[in-house]
């Protein structure tokens, strides 16, 4: 169920970054060179490891892949909360950016966990599904 779970998670998340990518595009840092397509291909890499959690053959890679995704995008939605940047029109408060915060750890601990590249901290446990 998790690993369910978070494929369709990721799977919906890289097909609203690749269809709405405006909000991406607003919360990428300026160091970030070519936002516009960094947002297309993180899009890309979440559809590609949503897919790859279902594969058997796959799986740990994308696992891995994902985990350092989360880290990867931490900078943003960072920059997001620290410089309070409308969506839309919409600030949103630290009630939303401080749980976003700080879940980004459980999220990279997820995507390798419900990949089977780790099972801290369940050993023995059984899988993931």
């Amino acid at each position: 169920m998790a690993r369910w779970a978070l494929s369709a998670a990721y799977g919906f998340a890289g097909l609203v970054h690749l269809t709405r990518p405006a909000g991406f595009v607003a919360i990428t840092p300026s160091w970030v060179p070519q936002p516009e397509l960094v947002v297309a291909l993180t899009g890309l890499a979440e559809v590609a490891g949503a897919a790859g959690l279902l594969i058997a053959t796959f799986r740990k890679a994308a696992g891995v892949g994902l985990a350092l995704y989360a880290l990867c995008v931490w900078p943003a939605n960072l920059n997001h909360a620290v410089n309070d940047i409308a969506l839309s029109g919409v600030h949103l408060s630290w009630w939303y950016h401080g749980p976003r915060l700080a879940l980004q750890p459980v999220i990279i601990w997820w995507a390798l966990w419900a990949s089977g590249v780790t099972d801290w901290p369940f050993p023995g446990k059984g899988r993931h599904d």
